[in-house]
Protein backbone atom coordinates (compact mmCIF):
# COMPACT_ATOMS: atom_id res chain seq x y z
CA UNK A 1 0.00 0.00 0.00
CA UNK A 2 1.57 3.50 -1.12
CA UNK A 3 2.58 5.66 1.86
CA UNK A 4 1.32 9.09 2.40
CA UNK A 5 3.97 10.58 1.01
CA UNK A 6 4.02 8.64 -1.90
CA UNK A 7 0.53 9.65 -2.24
CA UNK A 8 1.66 13.44 -2.15
CA UNK A 9 4.37 12.54 -4.40
CA UNK A 10 1.58 10.91 -7.37
CA UNK A 11 -0.79 14.21 -6.76
CA UNK A 12 2.06 16.90 -6.72
CA UNK A 13 3.11 15.47 -10.06
CA UNK A 14 2.20 16.66 -13.58
CA UNK A 15 0.17 19.85 -13.63
CA UNK A 16 -3.48 19.22 -11.95
CA UNK A 17 -4.45 22.75 -12.57
CA UNK A 18 -4.66 21.87 -16.13
CA UNK A 19 -6.38 18.59 -15.21
CA UNK A 20 -8.64 19.81 -13.21
CA UNK A 21 -10.26 22.65 -15.15
CA UNK A 22 -11.87 19.81 -17.00
CA UNK A 23 -13.83 18.35 -14.26
CA UNK A 24 -15.29 21.96 -12.98
CA UNK A 25 -19.03 20.84 -14.76
CA UNK A 26 -18.52 17.90 -12.21
CA UNK A 27 -18.49 20.13 -8.77
CA UNK A 28 -21.53 22.65 -10.36
CA UNK A 29 -23.58 19.90 -10.95
CA UNK A 30 -23.08 17.95 -7.45
CA UNK A 31 -23.60 21.01 -5.23
CA UNK A 32 -26.70 21.50 -7.18
CA UNK A 33 -28.07 17.77 -6.09
CA UNK A 34 -27.26 18.31 -2.76
CA UNK A 35 -29.20 20.98 -2.55
CA UNK A 36 -26.71 23.38 -0.51
CA UNK A 37 -28.67 26.13 1.86
CA UNK A 38 -26.91 29.24 2.83
CA UNK A 39 -24.84 28.93 6.00
CA UNK A 40 -24.53 25.08 5.64
CA UNK A 41 -21.10 23.80 6.65
CA UNK A 42 -19.88 21.80 4.06
CA UNK A 43 -15.99 20.38 3.84
CA UNK A 44 -13.96 19.26 0.69
CA UNK A 45 -11.76 16.21 1.35
CA UNK A 46 -8.98 15.72 -1.42
CA UNK A 47 -10.19 19.35 -2.68
CA UNK A 48 -7.18 19.17 -5.40
CA UNK A 49 -7.70 22.72 -6.99
CA UNK A 50 -11.24 23.82 -5.28
CA UNK A 51 -13.28 23.01 -7.85
CA UNK A 52 -16.25 21.74 -5.42
CA UNK A 53 -14.94 23.88 -2.39
CA UNK A 54 -15.14 27.12 -5.23
CA UNK A 55 -18.66 26.20 -5.83
CA UNK A 56 -20.05 25.62 -2.84
CA UNK A 57 -19.01 29.04 -1.30
CA UNK A 58 -20.38 30.44 -4.21
CA UNK A 59 -23.72 29.52 -2.92
CA UNK A 60 -22.62 30.98 0.03
CA UNK A 61 -22.06 27.73 1.97
CA UNK A 62 -19.21 27.96 5.13
CA UNK A 63 -16.56 26.09 3.59
CA UNK A 64 -13.82 24.38 4.50
CA UNK A 65 -11.46 22.22 2.40
CA UNK A 66 -8.55 19.87 2.64
CA UNK A 67 -6.12 18.11 0.72
CA UNK A 68 -2.71 16.31 0.96
CA UNK A 69 -0.56 18.54 -1.49
CA UNK A 70 0.46 21.86 -0.36
CA UNK A 71 0.69 23.26 -4.08
CA UNK A 72 -2.96 22.00 -4.84
CA UNK A 73 -3.75 24.40 -2.15
CA UNK A 74 -2.10 27.20 -2.18
CA UNK A 75 -3.39 26.96 -6.24
CA UNK A 76 -7.39 26.38 -4.90
CA UNK A 77 -6.74 29.68 -2.28
CA UNK A 78 -5.38 31.60 -5.18
CA UNK A 79 -8.44 31.12 -6.70
CA UNK A 80 -10.51 31.59 -3.42
CA UNK A 81 -8.95 34.87 -3.56
CA UNK A 82 -9.34 35.95 -7.01
CA UNK A 83 -13.57 35.22 -6.52
CA UNK A 84 -13.57 37.02 -3.15
CA UNK A 85 -14.79 33.60 -1.76
CA UNK A 86 -14.26 32.89 2.45
CA UNK A 87 -12.79 29.32 2.41
CA UNK A 88 -10.89 27.46 5.20
CA UNK A 89 -8.23 25.58 3.52
CA UNK A 90 -6.24 22.90 5.70
CA UNK A 91 -3.03 20.36 4.78
CA UNK A 92 -4.31 16.97 5.41
CA UNK A 93 -5.14 13.23 4.63
CA UNK A 94 -8.43 12.27 3.96
CA UNK A 95 -8.29 9.20 6.20
CA UNK A 96 -7.37 11.14 9.33
CA UNK A 97 -9.31 14.17 8.65
CA UNK A 98 -8.79 16.51 11.61
CA UNK A 99 -12.12 17.50 12.55
CA UNK A 100 -14.09 15.97 15.48
CA UNK A 101 -17.28 13.96 15.35
CA UNK A 102 -20.47 15.28 13.04
CA UNK A 103 -18.52 18.93 12.86
CA UNK A 104 -20.26 19.24 8.83
CA UNK A 105 -23.86 19.10 7.33
CA UNK A 106 -22.54 18.34 4.16
CA UNK A 107 -19.16 16.44 3.42
CA UNK A 108 -17.97 16.12 -0.41
CA UNK A 109 -15.25 15.25 -2.55
CA UNK A 110 -15.01 15.16 -6.21
CA UNK A 111 -12.46 12.76 -8.22
CA UNK A 112 -10.51 12.74 -4.60
CA UNK A 113 -11.27 10.71 -2.29
CA UNK A 114 -11.26 7.47 -4.37
CA UNK A 115 -7.79 7.40 -4.44
CA UNK A 116 -7.61 6.70 -0.43
CA UNK A 117 -4.89 4.25 0.15
CA UNK A 118 -7.32 2.77 2.47
CA UNK A 119 -10.65 2.66 1.16
CA UNK A 120 -12.67 2.00 3.92
CA UNK A 121 -11.02 4.43 6.25
CA UNK A 122 -11.82 7.07 4.74
CA UNK A 123 -15.35 6.15 3.60
CA UNK A 124 -15.92 5.53 7.58
CA UNK A 125 -14.04 8.95 8.25
CA UNK A 126 -16.57 10.85 5.67
CA UNK A 127 -19.47 9.36 7.81
CA UNK A 128 -17.96 10.30 11.02
CA UNK A 129 -16.95 14.18 10.64
CA UNK A 130 -20.84 14.47 8.94
CA UNK A 131 -23.98 15.31 11.30
CA UNK A 132 -26.37 12.85 11.33
CA UNK A 133 -28.85 13.31 8.57
CA UNK A 134 -26.22 14.97 6.84
CA UNK A 135 -25.33 14.20 3.16
CA UNK A 136 -22.04 13.26 1.64
CA UNK A 137 -22.00 14.36 -2.37
CA UNK A 138 -19.34 12.19 -4.50
CA UNK A 139 -18.27 12.41 -7.88
CA UNK A 140 -16.05 9.26 -9.20
CA UNK A 141 -15.12 7.82 -12.04
CA UNK A 142 -17.07 4.53 -13.31
CA UNK A 143 -14.37 1.08 -14.50
CA UNK A 144 -15.44 1.43 -17.88
CA UNK A 145 -14.98 5.50 -18.62
CA UNK A 146 -12.34 6.22 -20.07
CA UNK A 147 -10.49 7.59 -16.96
CA UNK A 148 -11.53 4.00 -15.18
CA UNK A 149 -9.79 2.31 -17.88
CA UNK A 150 -7.07 4.61 -18.31
CA UNK A 151 -6.17 4.04 -14.61
CA UNK A 152 -6.46 0.09 -15.18
CA UNK A 153 -3.88 0.92 -17.94
CA UNK A 154 -1.51 2.59 -15.75
CA UNK A 155 -1.84 -0.41 -13.60
CA UNK A 156 -0.02 -2.80 -15.92
CA UNK A 157 3.08 -0.09 -16.16
CA UNK A 158 3.45 0.07 -12.62
CA UNK A 159 1.51 -2.82 -10.32
CA UNK A 160 0.26 -2.37 -7.48
CA UNK A 161 -0.03 -4.75 -4.48
CA UNK A 162 -1.99 -7.66 -4.46
CA UNK A 163 -5.51 -7.53 -3.29
CA UNK A 164 -5.35 -3.25 -3.81
CA UNK A 165 -9.38 -2.21 -4.50
CA UNK A 166 -9.35 0.21 -7.58
CA UNK A 167 -10.36 3.51 -7.20
CA UNK A 168 -12.89 2.72 -9.54
CA UNK A 169 -14.60 0.86 -6.84
CA UNK A 170 -16.00 4.02 -5.71
CA UNK A 171 -17.86 4.30 -9.07
CA UNK A 172 -20.21 1.71 -8.44
CA UNK A 173 -23.24 0.74 -6.40
CA UNK A 174 -21.74 -2.19 -5.05
CA UNK A 175 -18.50 -1.00 -4.06
CA UNK A 176 -20.67 2.47 -2.23
CA UNK A 177 -22.63 -0.40 -0.31
CA UNK A 178 -19.79 -1.87 0.98
CA UNK A 179 -18.09 1.16 1.81
CA UNK A 180 -20.97 3.05 3.29
CA UNK A 181 -22.99 0.69 4.42
CA UNK A 182 -26.99 -0.41 3.56
CA UNK A 183 -28.22 1.41 6.65
CA UNK A 184 -27.36 5.07 4.42
CA UNK A 185 -29.37 6.02 1.53
CA UNK A 186 -27.29 5.70 -1.73
CA UNK A 187 -28.51 7.87 -4.53
CA UNK A 188 -26.17 7.39 -7.59
CA UNK A 189 -26.86 9.68 -11.21
CA UNK A 190 -24.83 7.81 -13.94
CA UNK A 191 -23.12 11.72 -15.78
CA UNK A 192 -21.12 12.39 -18.65
CA UNK A 193 -19.14 15.20 -18.97
CA UNK A 194 -16.95 15.92 -22.39
CA UNK A 195 -13.58 16.83 -23.04
CA UNK A 196 -12.31 18.16 -26.55
CA UNK A 197 -9.06 18.29 -27.48
CA UNK A 198 -7.33 19.20 -31.05
CA UNK A 199 -6.52 15.07 -31.60
CA UNK A 200 -6.00 12.25 -30.09
CA UNK A 201 -2.14 12.14 -30.77
CA UNK A 202 -1.73 15.19 -28.95
CA UNK A 203 -4.48 14.36 -25.96
CA UNK A 204 -2.08 11.40 -25.18
CA UNK A 205 0.89 12.52 -25.11
CA UNK A 206 -0.33 15.80 -23.13
CA UNK A 207 -2.07 13.55 -20.52
CA UNK A 208 0.82 11.50 -20.03
CA UNK A 209 2.36 14.68 -18.63
CA UNK A 210 -0.32 16.40 -16.63
CA UNK A 211 -2.06 13.49 -14.58
CA UNK A 212 -0.50 13.00 -11.78
CA UNK A 213 -0.55 9.17 -12.04
CA UNK A 214 0.33 8.92 -15.55
CA UNK A 215 3.37 11.21 -15.14
CA UNK A 216 4.26 8.96 -12.22
CA UNK A 217 4.11 6.49 -14.65
CA UNK A 218 6.34 7.80 -16.83
CA UNK A 219 8.96 8.91 -14.67
CA UNK A 220 9.24 5.07 -13.39
CA UNK A 221 9.55 3.49 -17.04
CA UNK A 222 12.55 3.02 -19.31
CA UNK A 223 12.44 4.83 -22.62
CA UNK A 224 10.79 2.09 -24.48
CA UNK A 225 7.98 1.71 -21.54
CA UNK A 226 7.21 5.42 -21.86
CA UNK A 227 6.75 4.84 -25.49
CA UNK A 228 4.04 2.22 -24.80
CA UNK A 229 2.46 4.05 -22.19
CA UNK A 230 1.54 6.71 -24.41
CA UNK A 231 1.10 4.28 -27.45
CA UNK A 232 -1.60 2.77 -25.13
CA UNK A 233 -3.21 5.83 -24.40
CA UNK A 234 -3.63 7.20 -28.03
CA UNK A 235 -5.43 3.79 -29.20
CA UNK A 236 -7.34 3.68 -25.87
CA UNK A 237 -8.43 7.27 -26.84
CA UNK A 238 -9.49 6.64 -30.72
CA UNK A 239 -11.20 3.90 -29.58
CA UNK A 240 -13.61 5.83 -27.31
CA UNK A 241 -13.57 9.47 -29.52
CA UNK A 242 -17.07 10.43 -30.80
CA UNK A 243 -15.58 13.09 -33.03
CA UNK A 244 -15.13 12.12 -36.74
CA UNK A 245 -13.02 14.92 -37.76
CA UNK A 246 -9.81 14.34 -36.39
CA UNK A 247 -10.12 15.76 -33.42
CA UNK A 248 -10.87 14.48 -30.21
CA UNK A 249 -14.47 14.19 -28.05
CA UNK A 250 -13.97 12.05 -24.93
CA UNK A 251 -16.87 11.06 -23.18
CA UNK A 252 -16.32 11.07 -19.38
CA UNK A 253 -18.27 9.00 -17.78
CA UNK A 254 -18.76 9.29 -13.87
CA UNK A 255 -20.90 8.62 -11.06
CA UNK A 256 -23.03 11.43 -9.15
CA UNK A 257 -23.29 9.91 -5.61
CA UNK A 258 -25.38 11.72 -2.72
CA UNK A 259 -25.40 9.39 0.39
CA UNK A 260 -28.17 10.56 3.05
CA UNK A 261 -26.76 9.55 6.61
Amino acid sequence: METREGQRAIWAAGDYRTVGAQFLLASELLTEALDLRANERLLDVATGTGNLALAAARRAAAVTALDLVPDLLGHARRRADAEGLAVAFHEGDAEDLPFPDSSFDVVTSAFGVMFARNQERAAAELMRVCRPGGRIGLATWTPDSYMGRMLELNTRYVPVPEGTHPPTRWGTREGLTELFGSGTGIHATPRTLRWRFPSPAEHAQVWAEVYGPTATAMDALGEEGRAALVGDLLALAEELNADTTGALLLPLDYLEVVVSL
